[in-house]
């Protein structure tokens, strides 16, 4: 597989947001953001003005949020939910791999299951070499799936984060071992995604195919 193609930002845009965001961080380094997050901010934003106010408000959302703190949470339970896995996919990104079996809504701390879905969002995002890449791979296994696993209610968290606080995180999202019966909740799902997104998902229906974006002996056996 190919490196990314990214889409080009302006870059009279990125040297008028630096200046910005350099005045917010002399006076606050915890508002401080490297380059590739302000390219990222700017690609999902468009202009110079909705970027900064998007930055200011995912900061102001990080500390509310306690994101800082959320390795102290009690994760033992939630472990079985999602992982970020040891290899990379094979352009470099970090992969969180989600398995679909171990999901349902009706049994669920839903504030607690995305707060979790937080940590595992900063977990991978620590560990992209943001020269190579500063995206992530998401697998969702769909192994032994039924509508019983579906929570659209995290689904919904999940794309709402990666839009709003995560945004340009996302470079590819492997949906594998799909049964038929996901064509049924598929719809609903595609109806949450912007048309940028919704490119970045990737119906995998072989080995072969999925050996384009990874190695599959990198996939969890144990979850």
């Amino acid at each position: 597989m190919s490196a990314e193609e990214l889409a080009p930002i302006n870059e009279q845009d990125l040297k008028d947001l630096k200046q910005r965001m350099k005045l917010i961080a002399d006076a606050d380094p915890n508002q401080y953001q490297n380059e590739f997050s302000l390219r990222r901010y700017l690609r999902a934003f468009k202009t110079t003005d909705d970027a900064f106010q998007a930055i200011l408000k995912t900061n102001k959302w990080r500390e509310s949020y306690g994101v800082a703190k959320l390795n102290e949470m009690d994760r033992s339970h939630l472990e079985n939910k999602a992982r970020v896995l040891r290899h990379r996919d094979c352009i470099g990104r970090p992969v969180i791999y989600i398995p679909a079996k171990n999901h349902s809504s009706s049994a669920r701390d839903i504030d607690e299951l995305t707060r979790f879905i937080v940590y595992i969002l900063e977990e991978a995002c620590k560990k992209c070499f943001e020269e190579v890449t500063d995206r992530l791979c998401i697998v969702f296994d769909l192994a032994e799936f039924s509508t019983a696993c579906m929570d659209y209610q995290l689904v919904q968290n999940l794309i709402w984060l990666l839009g709003k606080h995560y945004p340009e995180r996302l470079g590819v999202c492997l949906i594998i071992n799909a049964p038929g019966i996901f064509s049924t909740v598929w719809p609903a799902i595609r109806m949450l995604l912007d048309d940028n997104t919704a490119k970045k998902v990737k119906f995998v229906n072989s080995e072969v195919d999925l050996c384009q974006y990874l190695i599959p002996d990198i996939l969890p056996t144990d979850m």
